[in-house]
């Protein structure tokens, strides 16, 4: 009988999503973060604060919006980390993610309860409350947190018709404020003097409200949760991300803008400079000042705090619970926590877990140094999903369905990064706790990781997993690596017997791999029923080199046979790649077969491709050369593969306006080569425009031809096939094609 599996429902369109995000963004950030903002960085501090944080957080909604178009469900930031860094990274995603929105969350409730109380007590309302407003703050703050979490254990419909409902609420009030400080400056322009000096204290101060004030931007976030449960994901999670991030950057410069024009110099207790005076309040600037904009200023203030303060608290109740139950669902936390409720279709466990938290926080600690602690443990978040975000392009972006994807990659990204790193370190100046925060929850998550994830953490159809490693003889670190990539046993002893004499010139260690390629319908736990054919491959070619050659043996399995290569490439940091050509490529798609063409494009190490009985001895081997560093390894190549006393001739197709220097060419490659071997070298350059049918006429006459090749470099002459892959069409006669990987080119492939 089939299982029985239980998932989430897709009920939230555009507009439901949209409103979580603006309703995670526009909360307690903006409230308590325009006073605090004048205070620490002055009036144009506040305004450029928010400017500034909502091109950041636009340049890192991109990288989300391209992930989650490409992979849209729960999880966000974790499932990001999980493909583009592996299960330990993505444990630690989601890990701090569950922690900043529970944190987040428990700060909203807090914005709640003391604006609530602030407004009733100027009503005379809580005279009759006979505890503490310390103690009052708690209480309210568990009330509210209390009734927005059974809204989520409700279900997803009622989650989204309520934070739609309470998003529309905050927003439009906002709107408002922010009109209504536009009209005051208009009236009276004298206000706009408030605003002077623009930046008293510098752009070192701006550097610490922006990281402070950063959580208030992080409520594409919450839509990236989102992706199990919505419509259309691939095309509404994108626009509900920059959606949000643009309404919400317009909504809080108006606001912060409204707030310094809200009080006019001289007004009954108004202390000039004005934006001093607002600033003296801290966090509770903002209310003090918008108290004096318009008629009812204290309600509507209290409302847009309400409105705001529940929306933003619903959505990180939404946003935290499902971040756990995605590490539930792939066992990095225990099973239970993916449970759902047959009734509600919610993660219930992971809710009630993410309540614990919740409510912990804002009964026990401080309101300031733990919104630090959120909006550090965000800027780390965001900082490890930009890096996603060109490590699953680079390395997955021909595999996955992108929905969207950004402009001008990887700039955005970048930037991203760099500016986060500044302020995460800037933030120290705002709360050292905050830092002390962060480093026992990172901690906490790396003991829960090595001592229960690793070992139980669900397979992901992305991972690269090892079936069977062995090592044959001792390996030496220091030596030179070879890796050969066999896939069966037909010819694995080619593969082996044409690089021997390379293996012998490099005095090289050889690592012998197969990988399995597993059929998406097949569980990954099967894979062990596909790799049979590799294993004797594996076989053939080990009694051939292990009288000889330090080697180690590999069997892998993976979804992506090229992808997994080159991840082998790197983990084991390898020199040099061997691969057969394929025998059968699509060449009206492909240049050489696809997972080759990705393993030349992306590997960090030079790589040699096998075409036909490369593995008999050459007394002439041709060497066509276009100048570079692809040619200088080709013609290292052939001398180290050609017989003692054999003939190697690096040949020229030259045209009618071609000035390439043969003479000096080969003089500096020999001399970077150091040839110590007897042959001989006898340069040869041919008439023609047609370079690849010149090399193929060439090359019958000989017993080899080794060419350089790779992406966009060589032997080109405005043609859109590259000469390379014209000779591997036509030729009939042993091939080896080399690419040569060194320099910046090597470091870049090498941490992507």
């Amino acid at each position: 009988m089939a299982e029985i599996k239980s998932e989430l429902s897709r009920e939230l369109n555009l507009f439901h999503i949209t409103m979580m995000g603006l309703g995670m963004m526009i909360g307690a950030g903006v409230f308590l973060g325009i006073g605090n903002s004048i205070y620490i960085a002055g009036p144009g501090g506040a305004i450029l604060t928010f400017a500034l944080n909502g091109l950041i957080a636009m340049m890192t909604a991109m990288s989300y919006a391209e992930l989650s178009s490409a992979i849209p469900h729960a999880g966000g930031a974790y499932n990001f980390a999980r493909i583009g860094f592996g299960k330990g990274a993505s444990f630690m995603a989601g890990w701090m993610e569950w922690f900043a929105s529970s944190v987040a969350g428990s700060v909203y409730a807090h914005t709640f309860s003391i604006y609530t109380m602030r407004y009733l007590e100027t009503l005379g309302l809580m005279s009759w409350f006979p505890y503490s407003e310390e103690i009052g703050v708690k209480l309210f703050s568990v009330i509210i947190a209390g009734l927005f979490i059974y809204i989520n254990y409700r279900g997803v419909q009622e989650t989204g018709k309520f934070g739609a409902f309470f998003t529309m609420g905050q927003t439009t009030f906002l709107v408002i404020i922010g009109l209504a400080g536009f009209y005051v400056a208009i009236k009276d322009p004298a206000r706009i003097q408030n605003l002077r000096p623009f930046l008293p204290y510098g752009w070192r101060n701006l550097l610490i409200t922006m990281g402070f004030t950063y959580v208030a931007f992080e409520g594409f976030e919450v839509i990236s949760q989102a992706g199990d449960e919505t419509i259309n994901p691939r095309k509404n999670l994108p626009k509900a991300m920059i959606l949000s991030v643009f309404v919400v950057t317009l909504t809080y410069v108006s606001v912060a803008f409204a707030t310094l024009v809200s009080v006019k110099e001289g007004m009954p207790g108004v202390e000039a400079p004005v934006w001093k005076w607002i600033g003296s309040f801290r966090e509770k600037g903002f209310g003090e000042a918008v108290s004096f904009l318009m008629p009812f200023g204290n309600v509507l203030l209290t409302i847009a705090v309400i409105f705001a303060s529940t929306s933003a608290l619903n959505a990180t109740i939404y946003s935290a619970s499902r971040v756990s139950y995605a590490l539930g669902r792939d066992n990095m936390l225990p099973g239970f926590f993916s449970r759902i409720s047959r009734k509600t279709k919610t993660p219930y466990v992971a809710l009630i877990f993410t309540s614990f938290i919740i409510l912990f926080i804002a009964v026990l600690l401080p309101t300031i140094h733990v919104a630090s602690s959120a909006s550090i443990m965000f800027l780390f978040l965001f900082f490890l999903a930009n890096l996603s975000a060109i490590r699953v392009r680079w390395r997955m972006g021909d595999e996955l369905i992108y929905g969207y994807k950004m402009p001008l990659f990887p700039l955005f990204p970048i930037m991203a990064v760099l500016i986060q790193i500044v302020l995460s370190v800037w933030l120290v100046h705002m709360s050292v706790i905050a830092w002390i925060v962060a480093v026992v929850w990172i901690s906490i998550g790396f003991t829960v990781y090595n001592t229960f994830s690793r070992t139980r953490a669900k397979l992901s159809p992305h991972d690269i997993q090892i079936l069977e490693e062995e090592k044959v003889s001792p390996e030496e670190d220091e030596r030179y690596r070879i890796m050969v990539a066999v896939s069966n046993p037909e010819n694995s002893i080619r593969l082996v017997r044409s690089v021997y004499k390379l293996c012998s010139a490099k005095e090289a260690n050889i690592e012998l791999i197969h990988m399995v390629e597993v059929p998406d319908q097949v569980p990954l736990s099967d894979a062990h029923l596909y790799m049979l054919k590799g294993k004797e491959a594996i076989v053939e070619a080990m009694l051939y080199l292990a009288p000889t050659f330090s080697l180690t043996t590999t069997v892998r399995y993976c979804r992506n046979v090229s992808r997994g290569i080159i991840t082998a490439t790197r983990e084991k940091k390898v020199d040099l790649l061997v691969m057969g050509f394929p025998q059968k490529s699509t060449m009206a798609e492909f240049r050489f077969g696809k997972n080759v063409d990705q393993v030349i494009d992306k590997a960090p190490c030079h790589v040699i491709l096998l075409k036909g009985e490369t593995d008999k001895r050459a007394k002439k081997i041709l060497v066509p050369i276009s100048g570079g560093p692809n040619s200088t390894l080709a013609l290292e190549v052939a001398i180290i593969l050609v017989e003692d006393g054999g003939t190697v001739v690096p040949f020229y197709v030259a045209g009618v306006k071609s000035t390439f220097d043969m003479a000096g060419f080969l003089r500096s490659s020999l001399e970077k080569i150091g040839l110590n071997k007897n042959v001989d070298i006898e340069s040869k350059i041919a008439l023609g425009d047609d370079v690849a049918e010149g090399i193929c006429r060439e090359g019958l006459s000989y017993d080899l031809v080794v060419m350089g090749v790779s992406p966009g470099i060589g032997f080109t002459r405005g043609k859109s096939i590259k000469v390379p892959e014209l000779v591997a069409r036509r030729s009939t006669f042993p091939v080896i094609f080399v690419k040569e990987t060194s320099g910046v080119r090597s470091l870049v492939r090498k941490v992507l």
